[in-house]
């Protein structure tokens, strides 16, 4: 089969496309084709062997895939690593049959980036009606479903987003007010500014002194998740704030959910459900063969493309 291999960790250019041997198959898991693979920061990190779980070289990346199984069943899965070829393994635990009416390019959206905003924002940062909330990146593919789905909740939205065209993105699918983010300068300022107040809940995805920025915009007993680094920096925690505002921070990390049986049917099921009837609209970016994993990578990384990012393995 086709597939996207790594055999030195590094840059784009380090995914290669190759011909390589299907996988084995195994207990608890079932050989799908793939149809497509969603393209996530997650790969990056894994390419740059910063991701939260080390892998073994060589490596077939990609987290999440549309497809279908022996007999045509149509399915969404996650995977660890795998996605980026023409057949992956799938566990089936994390396997959901996709709706007739959803698209595979929606399925595909909602499956890594889609269970990510709802448990952000829901399960971690226990976001309520009324509640203000801020969400990064918000023409992204987390974000731009954290602001449809914060807001169909009854939250005020309040977008992070680098570019008038993404900000536009951002007020179309419901942000009630969106900042600039292309400057951590006076970010916090701008965020209390924008929001009307402090937010009581904040995800935060982009590290170093956006992290801090952020957390000088959360309101006292208020709620920070952090979910990534993209500006390639950690922070450094400052307990002495958290204390003087009870402000909670908590990281997220979706394959801790992995093995929960009821966290991602419960999500998948809502998701499922927002999407056909109307009130979630992935926002679906561009479609790259396989073979242009790398440019995909590097459209991710300089932030040029709006939505999710997709490798179709059919061409």
């Amino acid at each position: 089969m086709r597939a996207i291999t790594m055999r030195e960790f590094g840059g784009p250019e380090v995914l290669e496309l190759a011909d390589v041997p299907e996988p084995e198959p195994r207990a608890g898991y079932l050989l799908a084709n793939v149809n497509c693979a969603g393209v996530n920061y997650a790969d990056v990190h894994v390419r740059g062997n910063t991701y939260l779980n080390p892998v073994e070289l060589p490596y077939i990346p990609g987290n999440e895939i549309v497809g279908t199984l022996d007999g045509g069943r149509r399915i969404a899965a996650l995977t660890a690593g795998g996605g980026y070829a023409e057949k992956a393994l799938v566990h089936r635990r994390v396997i959901w049959d996709i709706p007739d009416d959803v698209t595979d390019e929606q399925a595909v959206s909602l499956t890594l980036q889609g269970n990510s905003a709802w448990h952000l924002l829901f399960t971690a940062a226990q976001v309520t009606s009324g509640q203000r909330v801020l969400v990064p990146a918000a023409a992204g593919g987390v974000g731009s479903l954290a602001v449809q789905l914060a807001k169909g909740a009854g939250a005020k939205v309040v977008a992070l987003a680098s570019t008038e065209e993404k900000r536009r993105l951002a007020q179309d699918i419901g942000a009630d007010a969106v900042v600039d983010s292309s400057t951590a300068d006076d970010l916090t300022e701008r965020i209390l500014e924008a929001a009307g107040g402090p937010v009581q809940a904040a995800l935060e995805m982009t590290g170093g002194t956006t992290f801090h920025q952020v957390l000088g915009a959360v309101a006292p007993r208020g709620r920070v998740v952090v979910y990534g680094y993209a500006g390639g920096e950690l922070a450094a925690v400052p307990t002495r704030e958290l204390m003087e505002r009870s402000i909670t921070l908590s990281g997220f990390w979706l394959p801790h959910l992995y093995s929960d049986r009821t966290a991602l049917p419960t999500s998948m099921r809502a998701l499922f459900a927002a999407v056909r009837s109307g009130d979630l609209r992935p926002v679906i970016g561009k479609t790259y063969a396989l073979g242009e994993a790398a440019q995909a990578h590097r459209d991710l990384t300089s932030r040029a493309q709006l939505g999710k990012l997709l490798l179709d393995t059919a061409q």
